[in-house]
């Protein structure tokens, strides 16, 4: 038998069947590789406990050996990390490789075991020394999308958002735009979070993530952004009824565009979408105000004014018609305020008196 390891189990003891390994080992005795041989075979008929007993006494006796024998005590121990692992001892697997690493020089094998290493710490709920290891790996292969999304995920368990975020690839899942979004919005990068979140959008998304875009973009003083979003997540079906058409209304009032937020209110009132109020009454009054329609402004004041009988809405009523040079309706809306008691009306007609006089 040749005195160097046969390519197929050179190949099985990588990291599980990961890639073929250079040849450039020190070569080993004959029953070395005999032993290391039968141990995959037991390993391959189900013997774990067995192999990894036999392989970690192996890795022991060899270690502080000659080259050859280090190399043979990498192997074995790499053999023990495989026994654990498929028994789900993923805390002892990875020591095992640990220490198969510290027996090999700095290379693709060491490489792959490493990465190795920090997934089954990462199983093994070793999470600070999985992220550790695997942010180790990643940096010097960040075009590897898997382990970079496994490394967000365990910096985001350990509330590291900031790294966290730092390595956020592009891209990803419908599950993967959503924990993107957490750890951006968690690491005070909302802009890059709304991205997230409406990417999700574009590609389907519960009414919940509708929701929460259009929160953050709000909390990011977005609103016209908000109104937009909202408007089109009830156009897909998304939001309905009552409360959502009224919070429809009102992003649009708060997002620029006051004259739409009006014209829904008003349908929603003429057809009982919505309970006539003088609350919403007086929020459709804001509204063509804002959008400076002046018929529908000084109409839907009027309206309000008459339903309430409160001298505060007459009173605004008569600000509004005198600013756009309506005095007569001024005249006429602080004369009803002035009736209910309001001192302030009795100025403001003092005021319009000396106007006319002045003309």
């Amino acid at each position: 038998m040749s005195r160097f390891l046969s390519r197929p189990l050179l190949v099985a003891l990588s990291l599980w069947l990961a890639a073929p390994l250079a040849l450039a080992e020190p070569a080993l005795p004959a029953a070395t590789i005999r032993d290391l041989e039968g141990l995959q075979q037991r390993l391959t008929a189900g013997e774990r406990a067995v192999v990894a007993e036999r392989a970690a006494a192996q890795h022991t006796r060899l270690a502080a050996g000659n080259a050859a024998d280090r190399w043979a005590a990498a192997l074995y121990a790499q053999l023990a990390a495989r026994a654990e692992a498929a028994a789900g001892r993923h805390a002892a697997a990875a020591d095992h490789l640990a220490r198969a690493r510290s027996l090999v020089e700095p290379g693709e094998r060491h490489d792959r075991w490493l990465r190795r290493e920090a997934e089954l710490r990462l199983a093994a709920d070793q999470t600070a020394r999985g992220a550790e290891l695997l942010e180790a790996w990643v940096r010097d292969h960040p075009q590897e999308r898997a382990p970079r999304w496994r490394l967000v995920r365990a910096l985001a368990e350990l509330g590291r958002w900031g790294a966290a975020a730092d390595w956020v690839p592009a891209g990803g899942s419908l599950d993967q735009q959503a924990l993107a979004a957490t750890v951006y919005q968690r690491a005070g990068r909302g802009g890059e979070a709304l991205a997230r979140l409406e990417a999700r959008l574009e590609r389907g998304a519960d009414a919940a993530t509708w929701r929460r875009a259009v929160g953050l973009a709000q909390r990011l003083g977005r609103h016209a952004r908000a109104a937009a979003l909202w408007e089109a997540g009830w156009r897909e079906g998304v939001f309905a009824g009552r409360e959502d058409l009224e919070r429809r209304i009102r992003l649009h009032l708060a997002g620029g565009t006051p004259a739409r937020a009006a014209e829904l209110l008003e349908a929603a009132l003429e057809e009982h979408a919505l309970e006539d109020s003088l609350e919403r009454r007086r929020l459709l009054a804001q509204a063509w105000e804002a959008a400076r329609d002046r018929e529908q402004a000084l109409n839907a004041w009027r309206v309000l004014a008459e339903a309430s009988d409160v001298a505060q809405d007459w009173l605004a009523l008569g600000r509004l018609a005198y600013a756009w040079g309506r005095d007569a309706t001024a005249a006429d809306a602080w004369a009803r305020a002035a009736a209910l008691g309001d001192a302030r009306a009795e100025a403001w007609l003092a005021t319009l008196d000396s106007a006319e006089a002045l003309d």
